[in-house]
């Protein structure tokens, strides 16, 4: 029996699904205060990136690289940071925030600092046009 994808429920909770490439899908993380999107490798029972094969793990930096080019392209970051955590969500997930020495948060790490503000329906609809 094979056992299929599904989002972890914290990244749907919250997370707005973007698009679907060859191997991951493309979220944006409901906050405005910082363009945060995140890629999860459409694969049943991943943690880390070397359970994927190693055709998979190319493919999974070159999206990486491909949103991380695209999001200095638009959004033109003081510093784009990327990483593949786990301790609260163990689904394997590469996180790519743009962040700027104007945001709320800056130099600290964005998680938990301040309350989240969903986007509204005209930042999304900007952001989606993207992809």
């Amino acid at each position: 029996m094979t056992v299929e994808f599904s989002l972890a429920p914290e990244l749907a909770r919250d997370c707005i699904e973007l698009a679907d490439w060859p191997l991951c899908k493309v979220l944006l993380m409901n906050d405005s205060q910082y363009p945060w999107f995140i890629l999860v490798p459409r694969k049943a029972n991943l943690k880390e990136i070397i359970d994927l094969s190693e055709s998979e793990q190319v493919l999974l930096m070159q999206e990486s690289a491909k949103l991380s080019r695209l999001l200095k392209k638009v959004l033109n970051p003081d510093k784009l940071n990327v990483a593949a955590l786990g301790n609260m969500v163990p689904q394997l997930h590469i996180h790519h925030i743009a962040r700027y020495k104007t945001d709320v948060a800056w130099p600290a790490p964005v998680w938990g600092k301040y309350p989240a503000v969903p986007y509204s329906e005209e930042q999304l609809a900007r952001l989606k046009a993207y992809f």
